[in-house]
């Protein structure tokens, strides 16, 4: 039986260990809680800045940008005042973001004192319980004290799919995602967010 931890809030959770990228890869659903104590972020890597934009031609505009004054909605009743609100974060994009084409992503985040190596994004989106897209990304080595950008530029999934596209508009915030950070093979921190599609 794995072991299993407490936190400094009294939150437990199984020896985060055991979730290796690949186990990570392999879900099928959304995880109802997060993996890890913060505390496990021995590198002090903080999220700074989120943007996300339109990247197709002569439509080209910034949808979403923390740094730009872009505000998320609140999170939901049992994240809201706890130590665990600044990894959950809520979307309100609208339905315009499901008809653009390729959408680009910059996320700025600055690391602590110590250098890092192979640090490694695995990003996996679900609706209803059923994946729609996963993405796993690394970047090769930071430098200790430094502000970073991570660019990301992909094909949105949904634009073929209408059926996909109506569900999503008319279900806020039941697109979820997961995010899992790494460092080497270890795994230093879990992000989820919330996404809604309506007007």
């Amino acid at each position: 039986m794995a072991e299993v931890i407490t936190d400094e809030y009294g939150n437990q959770y199984y020896d985060p260990a055991g979730y290796t990228p690949d186990y990570l890869n392999s879900l099928e659903a959304p995880c109802e809680a997060f993996l890890l104590p913060l505390n496990y972020n021995v590198y002090n890597i903080q999220f700074v800045d989120f943007k996300i934009r339109s990247l197709d031609e002569g439509s080209e505009q910034v949808l979403f940008d923390i740094g730009g004054g872009s505000v998320p909605s609140p999170p939901p009743e049992g994240i809201a005042g706890t130590a665990d609100a600044g990894r959950f974060i809520r979307y309100h994009f609208g339905p315009g973001l499901l008809d653009i084409q390729t959408i680009g992503t910059t996320l700025e985040f600055v690391n602590g004192e110590f250098p890092v190596e192979n640090f490694r994004m695995i990003e996996r989106h679900y609706f209803r319980g059923q994946l729609i897209t996963s993405y796993d990304f690394t970047m090769p080595f930071v430098i200790p004290n430094s502000k970073n950008n991570w660019e990301m530029i992909y094909a949105n999934p949904l634009v073929a799919n209408p059926e996909w596209k109506e569900a999503l508009q008319s279900a806020p915030w039941e697109a979820k995602s997961d995010s899992f950070y790494f460092v080497g093979d270890r795994l230093i921190m879990h992000n989820r967010a919330e996404y809604n599609y309506g007007y």
